[in-house]
């Protein structure tokens, strides 16, 4: 959700509403022999929570975000988006659910690189049926949250890294989807650049949007609240279910 339009309410410890939850959760690519990338994977995702997924290449952090993220079904499992079962859903249903639901951040920051920032934000909801008018003026209101206001008119090529990637962000954010899914959001930028663009989704985070920040940077891991850590398929520790989350 956005910051500005939906504050959050309550506290860690109050029973905050699955917006994401994974129960079972298996998926085997095809071979000889099978690669099992999960393993029986169980994760719920609160609304109002801040988390990383840490593991090191290989580990099956890529396949959980794209299970996460209803771009891959699950060979075996559930997965629930905001209580509603997506596992079996027809493929145009689950476009639509994931569109209005779901917001994506990349390590790559795939704007359009002859669109303005202001533009960039608007495409998705021109796709999704709304108004031009309407469409500029809700993604004018959030690149201003993301500190861009001054940079409406800036191409990709006229942005720093970190500005593009709160485009990116913005553009993530503008349709006020359920939880945000950061693959690697500061792995293209500097460290003053990837420092800011954390405390940008900890001020949303705090503001009401859930988000799950994949990483293999132990360090940004561990400055986040909860932290999730997956290896050969399996999730090997769950600090939020180490603290009855």
């Amino acid at each position: 959700m956005i910051a500005s339009a939906r504050p959050a309410t309550g506290t860690r410890g109050t029973a905050a509403p699955a917006v994401l939850r994974l129960a079972g959760v298996s998926k085997v690519y095809p071979g000889e022999p099978p690669v099992a990338a999960l393993r029986d994977v169980n994760l719920q995702v609160s609304a109002r929570e801040l988390l990383a997924i840490v593991g090191r290449s290989g580990s099956g952090k890529s396949t959980l975000l794209h299970v996460m993220g209803t771009l891959e079904r699950p060979t075996t499992g559930t997965v629930q988006l905001s209580g509603e079962d997506v596992s079996r859903m027809g493929d145009a249903k689950l476009s639509a659910l994931r569109a209005r639901r779901i917001g994506f951040v990349f390590q790559q920051f795939h704007l359009l690189p002859e669109s303005s920032a202001l533009e960039n934000v608007a495409t998705g909801l021109l796709y999704s049926g709304a108004g031009r008018k309407a469409a500029l003026e809700r993604a004018a209101n959030v690149l201003d949250l993301v500190g861009l206001s001054h940079r409406l008119a800036h191409r990709p090529a006229k942005l720093s890294g970190g500005e593009q990637q709160r485009v990116a962000i913005a553009r993530a954010l503008v349709g006020d989807p359920d939880i945000v899914l950061a693959d690697e959001p500061t792995g293209n930028l500097d460290s003053a650049a990837g420092g800011e663009i954390l405390s940008l989704l900890r001020t949303l985070n705090a503001g009401g949007s859930a988000i799950a920040v994949i990483t293999h940077d132990q360090a940004i891991a561990a400055s986040l609240p909860r932290i999730v850590e997956i290896s050969d398929g399996v999730i090997v520790r769950d600090s939020g279910r180490e603290e009855g989350a």
